[in-house]
């Protein structure tokens, strides 16, 4: 390790600045739960109770204090791997055994990487999800519905992701430019995957039933065809099979376009309510947020690719982190045989697999500053959150029923209804709960209006 060269002072400093804010976040968001957690705000009078609240802080701790030792030893896993030189050993291991092969290198690279950082968080998810999750509640998972989930997700992952990296290594084995390729093969298969996903991937993991005749089928295709929104169908998916959770959400596009609803948010919310959910969903769909975004991130995806382009040519990327002296003995190169500094000494074609390895360790350098960009998109996102709330009680629902709505589910899932604006703003996607209520309040410019008599909260 070369601890002047520049690209590793990045990554080492991205790494720890991403470990400090992220230490510092967690237990500034503890500190206000610790002395807000248990007072109910006045927009919340009787809507809420101390019970609830206690209850949330706990779950909000148990998840707190369990993500302590996972994120240290993430960080001395991360700082191990780089500084033992282990991704170099993966490389040299890979390009033995598949003996040059540019496409087999890359895929044993990929799995032998990957395989520390699994094994940390193994003991981790199986903590969090049969002790955290069952002791609140929330988790009707068994082992075996566990280990099946993971072999399901491993098979998925393989059959997406390894077509996605042997077209990536052949356009690195024969255009100059693939950056632009690559982008583009990303952007169709990303598109190909929302299309299929409803239909061939989530059926793997739920089934999913046509929503019941009945009132609240009437209702929500009355107002999907009021919003004039074209859908396959509203399902129901059997969420509880895991999980007590609740959520709705679109999927899917073109005509294979859905509405899923989880059964358990049927059992918790009233038909109003959960008339007032599909309307703020439906105003993402008005608002042309999901458009927006894609406009925004496919430019990203080319520059980004591009970025890494010109970066992968650069040696010290590679000198710096161990590979500047790997032996090809003629792999990959033809008619040469010498190590990596000699590639770029002689000015030689930078092998498929190298440039593969330099975006590998782009990743590594600049993904400790990834907090940067989430506090940018969730930004965006919450802004397109608070718009599609007030589409919903300004046009197809009433105000009170998702006011109600987003207070159940909020209890339902034990989440914090309000947090340091500090720490919303890198780690919240939505809006805190009651930043929510108080926005859907002035969009009618009056007092708050408690549920209607008999309206269960």
């Amino acid at each position: 390790m070369d601890f002047k060269n520049p690209f590793v002072i990045i990554f080492i400093a991205g790494t720890l600045f991403k470990f400090l804010l992220d230490t510092i976040l967690e237990f500034i968001d503890y500190k206000f739960r610790q002395k807000h957690g248990l007072e109910i705000p006045t927009e919340l009078e009787g809507l809420v109770d101390g019970p609830t609240l206690k209850k949330t802080c706990a779950y909000e701790n148990a998840n707190y204090f369990s993500g302590i030792p996972y994120s240290l030893l993430s960080l001395a896993l991360t700082f191990a791997l780089v500084f033992s030189l282990y991704f170099v050993f993966c490389y040299e291991k890979s390009l033995s055994m598949a003996n040059g092969n540019s496409y087999l290198t890359i895929l044993l690279f990929a799995l032998f990487v990957s395989i520390p950082s699994i094994i940390l968080s193994i003991p981790f998810e199986l903590y969090d999800e049969f002790k955290i999750e069952k002791k609140f509640g929330f988790s009707n998972m068994t082992l075996g519905m566990w280990l099946l989930d993971q072999l399901k997700s491993l098979v998925i992952g393989l059959v997406l992701g390894v077509p996605l990296i042997l077209v990536a290594v052949a356009l690195m084995n024969h255009i100059e430019h693939w950056w632009f390729f690559l982008g583009s093969v990303y952007i169709a298969f990303s598109l190909a995957v929302s299309y299929i996903y409803p239909v061939l991937i989530a059926p793997v993991f739920n089934k999913f039933t046509p929503l019941e005749d009945g009132e609240l089928r009437e209702r929500l295709f009355a107002l999907l065809e009021k919003c004039g929104f074209k859908a396959s169908g509203i399902f129901v998916m059997d969420a509880s099979r895991r999980s007590s959770h609740s959520n709705a959400y679109f999927t899917g596009f073109g005509k294979n376009k859905r509405i899923v609803l989880y059964d358990t948010l049927l059992k918790q919310l009233t038909t109003d309510e959960i008339e007032a959910v599909l309307g703020h969903e439906l105003g993402h769909f008005k608002k042309h947020h999901i458009i927006k975004r894609m406009c925004v991130m496919f430019p990203l995806i080319f520059a980004f690719l591009f970025a890494a382009w010109l970066l992968i040519k650069i040696p010290s990327l590679y000198s710096g982190f161990g590979f500047k002296d790997i032996d090809f003995n003629g792999f990959e190169v033809k008619g040469f045989s010498g190590s990596t500094a000699a590639i770029f000494e002689e000015g030689k074609s930078i092998p498929a697999t190298l440039q593969y390895v330099g975006i590998y360790l782009l990743s590594l350098i600049f993904g400790g500053f990834g907090p940067i960009f989430s506090l940018i998109s969730n930004t965006f996102s919450r802004r397109d959150e608070f718009e599609a709330d007030k589409f919903a009680v300004t046009t197809c629902a009433e105000r009170e029923a998702l006011v109600s709505a987003l207070i159940k589910l909020n209890k339902e899932n034990l989440s914090e209804i309000q947090v340091p604006t500090i720490y919303s703003i890198f780690n919240y996607s939505h809006p805190p709960l009651l930043e929510r209520i108080k926005a859907i309040k002035a969009c009618h410019g009056n007092q708050f209006c408690v549920p209607l008599p008999g309206k269960s909260v």
